[in-house]
Formats: C-alpha cells, structure tokens, sequence
C-alpha cells in the first residue's frame, strides 16, 4: 500500500551515518544521495520494496516531529528487533517504552522495540512470529 516514507531532519549527514548503521541490521545496504531540483539535500534508503527518505526541509524550518506517528521496521526474528534497538542506541537513539520484547494483545504475538531517532522521529522494530 505504501511506497515509501519521507521524514525531516536538522542534519542530513548525522542522520544519514545513523540510518546507514541502523538500517544495515535489517540488510539495506546504505543509502543514495539526491539533491532536490531545490538544492534540498535527500537521502533515499530501498530494502525489500520499501523506502525510507529522509530530506532537509524543503520549507526551511526546522524539522520536528510527528505527534502520533510511528515508522515500523520489519525484521525477521525477536533478536533482530532487539539488535535494531541496540545499534539504533548506541548510535545516539533514545530508548523509549519498553525494552525490547515480545508483547500479546489482540494482535497476537509481536515483537517489538521503541525507539527515538536523532530528531526525535519514534521508530519501531516488529517482527511478526
């Protein structure tokens, strides 16, 4: 359904360096540069169909983050999703909720793990048994 998400950052070389080592955990293999015909700097990530962006604010303010939004990574086991969590951590990630884990609810069994990027974007690792 979706074909890739777009988040801000304040700076694109930090947060290009943290995704690169984040986003190795679930096998993308780095990320591509581009320049928006604005001169805005983007970086595009593609793994398994999906994309993540992350770009300089094409508005010029600030970056900040969404109230209520979640970016959710797939991984293929309950210790990739806590690997994610402790590469994301020891790259200036903030650890947010609980720790990493399995969770039951409605859903099922989950895996799941929380974190705040270096803009303070929350990101989640699942994996789905």
């Amino acid at each position: 359904m979706l074909s890739h998400v777009m988040i801000g950052t304040n700076d694109i070389d930090k947060a290009k360096a943290f995704y690169e080592k984040v986003l190795a955990v679930v096998g993308c293999k780095g990320g591509m540069d581009n320049t928006a015909n604005s001169g805005h700097r983007r970086v595009f990530f593609a793994h398994g169909g999906s994309m993540l962006a992350i770009t300089q604010p094409i508005n010029d303010e600030p970056a900040t983050t969404a109230n209520g939004m979640t970016i959710g990574i797939a991984c293929d086991s309950p210790e990739q999703v806590k690997e994610l969590h402790d590469v994301a951590v020891a790259n200036g990630a903030t650890s947010i909720e609980n720790p990493p884990g399995k969770r039951e609810g409605s859903m099922g069994t989950i895996y799941l793990s929380y974190f705040r990027d270096l803009d303070g974007h929350k990101i989640c690792g699942l994996h789905r048994p």
